[in-house]
This record gives structure tokens, sequence and C-alpha cells, in this order.
């Protein structure tokens, strides 16, 4: 018996084989755990000094839009300096200047409109190069990219001796279609990654519904691709209504933009800061607006095809 009793005593492992290992104590992942902390404070901050360091400017702008000439002029620029609405006044036409609302309805006129029409052409072509496939859609796509590679001047001269042809010069339509055929390459190039996305499955069924290519545009993958096409919307509505070279050499009086008018603030007298910070703040207030309404499908729209 003591030898069975010896021999099972000696077969017995000293620990369980289905026994988990002792845990580690606590103190081990103190360490771990403060440095990660720290690493991650350490990034939060870093991340707000870069956004304030980005909003700066801007809140500088906004800043010297409610001090007056004399204060806004001052070098170095006074913080404590008093606050006053004159350069609104002055912008919205107080005193006998010029009004700035035709101008920003030219502005709103063709970033809209060019907008529009540029998704108009634009989906059509990027369901052909996402979702039907054409030949060598590859070499298409490059083609849009290469009307990109020229730059704006160079092609100013002979527009301009176009438009002054044709009498199209100070003109808003003229401004669409420049606007339209500016942001459409890469309105297409934008809006082929979002659609490659869209299931063909939904497609094809509803083609077998009977659906015809229009419908299938405008009732299958608008909505599903919506916020791609609000990303590339509000891209195409922020060039537009920031464009300024061929604005300021095609139009005069009558198709005067929003960027043309803030122009007229450095004159021969000198640099009214304060109003031209004035009549920056208005000008960006609807790009700002516009981006605000559509901050949720801009988000999704930009980040479709990130991770796949």
């Amino acid at each position: 018996m003591a030898a069975a009793a010896t021999s099972v005593k000696n077969t017995h492992p000293p620990f369980p084989p289905t026994g988990a290992p002792p845990r580690p104590p606590l103190d081990k992942y103190a360490p771990a755990a403060r440095r990660a902390r720290r690493r991650s404070a350490g990034l939060g901050l870093l991340a707000w000094i870069v956004g304030i360091v980005f909003c700066l400017p801007a809140l500088w702008m906004l800043l010297t839009s409610f001090h007056s000439e004399a204060d806004a002029a001052t070098n170095p620029p006074s913080l404590t300096a008093g606050l006053t609405l004159d350069s609104y006044r002055v912008f919205f036409g107080e005193g006998g200047g010029a009004s700035p609302w035709p101008p920003l309805i030219n502005s709103v006129t063709a970033s809209l409109f060019s907008t529009l029409f540029v998704l108009l052409l634009a989906l059509p072509a990027a369901y052909a190069l996402s979702i039907k496939r054409v030949e060598k859609w590859t070499d298409v796509m490059f083609f849009f990219l290469s009307t990109k590679m020229l730059p704006v001047v160079a092609g100013l001269l002979p527009v301009y001796l176009f438009a002054k042809n044709v009498g199209m010069l100070d003109n808003i339509w003229l401004l669409v279609i420049l606007y339209t055929s500016m942001n459409l390459p890469i309105a297409v190039w934008m809006m082929q990654s979002f659609l490659a996305d869209v299931p063909v499955s939904i497609i094809e069924a509803a083609q077998v519904d009977g659906a015809r290519l229009p419908t299938v545009l405008l009732r299958v993958v608008a909505p599903v691709a919506a916020p791609g096409i609000a990303a590339t919307s509000l891209i195409c509505f922020i060039f537009s209504w920031n464009e300024l070279l061929f604005a300021r050499v095609l139009t005069g009086v009558t198709a005067q933009t929003a960027p043309v008018f803030l122009t007229g603030f450095v004159t021969s007298q000198g640099l009214f800061l304060a109003q031209l910070c004035a009549a920056s703040v208005v000008v960006s207030l609807p790009v700002l607006a516009a981006g605000f309404a559509a901050q949720d499908k801009l988000v999704q729209g930009l980040s479709l095809g990130a991770v796949k």
C-alpha cells in the first residue's frame, strides 16, 4: 500500500494541467497604464494645439473686423482695443458705399448652378466608370485627371477672347459654364470611388423590375451614395465660391462676384483692413453654413472607401 501511495504521489503533477497560471500582481501593469494615459493626454493636447493654430487666423480676422480702422492698423495689434460695428455698416452700404448684395447674389447663382450641372454630368459618368465599366476606363480617368494639370492662367487668354467674340463678357452664365467645366473632373474622380461601393445586386434587382437608367440613377444609386454626393457637392460649391482669377478678368460690374468685391477694399488710398476683415467674415458665412448643414454627410462621404 505504501508503494501504491508513493506511485500515486509521484505521478501526480505539482500543478493541475487544466489550472490557470497564477496571475501577476496588478502593480506590474500600472506603469504601462500610466504611460498609455500620458501618451493619450499628450496626443490630445497636440491635437488641440494644432486645431488652435489652424483656427487662429480666422479668429484674428473675426476680432479685427470689430475694430476701428485706426486700431486695426496699429503695429503690434492691440487685443484690448474697443469693439465696434462700423466696418459691417460700411460693408452693407451705409454711408454711400457700394452694396454687397449684387456680388453675393452672383456668387450664389454661379456656385449653385455650376454645382447642380456638375452633379447632373458627373453622376452618369461615374456610374459608367465604376458600375457599368466602359472599355479602358482607366484611360478615361487619366484623361479627366490630365485636364487639371494645365495651369488655370494658361487658359485665361483663350477664354477671354472667346467670351469677347461671342459677347459673353460680364455675364454670370459664362462663369457658370467655366465653373462647371473646372469642377467636373474632380467630381467624376470623387463620385467614381463613391459609386464603386454601391452593391451591384440592388441595381440588378431594379433593372429586373423594369427600371430604366434615369430611374436607377435617381432612385437607387443616388440614395445609397448620398454621403459621397454631398461631399462632392460641397467641395464643388467651395471651389466655385472662392474662384477669383476668371471672375476678376471676365466680369465687370453686372456679373461681379463676392471675391472680386473683396478686392475693392484694397485701393490706392490704402488697405482698409477692418472693412476687409468684416467683408471676409460675411462672405465666408455661406460656405460655413453649407458645411455645417452637410456635416454628417460630408464626414460619411469623405470616409467612404477609406477602410475596406
